[in-house]
């Protein structure tokens, strides 16, 4: 079986690394419209943000990227390789978002999510994030500017036991 085609269970996370970012961009560039740049990761991870890669047999399948300040966390990036979405990778890298926040003491985590993108914000549903505000022309767009919606889960005892299982 190819990389492509393996489920979202038999794929390793490991932290994201500086010597990952070119096939991070080459993913990014796929999947979005208005990729970030990797001056934007760069930074990031010389800021010591908790990054996740999701891989299998070498292949990159994901990534996701988080920033910790006292009790809040932000999921700034989640994002999975187009030819292989609809496979729950996306899901499990948000899980293991809000378990790095969890460990790292967050209260609650909020992330940014364009109107737009229903199954992002279908897939937040679904693990407790609620939508809580907008920001108005957020996000860059073929026609001008497009709001975000801002989610947030509050982390309360026994929240990651609620989820369902992958």
């Amino acid at each position: 079986m190819s990389a492509l085609g393996v489920s979202s269970s038999t794929a390793t996370l490991r932290p994201l690394r500086e010597q990952d970012l070119d096939v991070v961009m080459e993913v990014e560039q796929r999947a979005y419209p208005y990729p970030w740049t990797a001056g934007i990761f760069m930074d990031c991870l010389r800021s010591g943000y908790p990054g996740l890669v999701l891989e299998q047999d070498g292949t990159l399948l994901g990534y996701g990227l988080l920033s910790i300040a006292a009790d809040e966390a932000h999921v700034l990036n989640v994002c999975v390789d187009p030819r292989c979405q609809s496979r729950g990778y996306g899901r499990r890298l948000l899980r293991e978002l809000v378990r790095a926040a969890r460990h790292h003491r967050a209260q609650r985590v909020f992330l940014e999510v364009r109107p737009s993108n229903t199954a992002a914000v279908a897939l937040y549903h679904s693990e407790g994030f609620n939508e809580i505000g907008r920001r108005p022309r957020y996000y860059p767009a073929d026609n001008g500017r497009e709001d975000a919606l801002v989610m947030a889960i509050e982390l309360v005892d026994d929240d990651l036991q609620v989820m369902p299982p992958l």
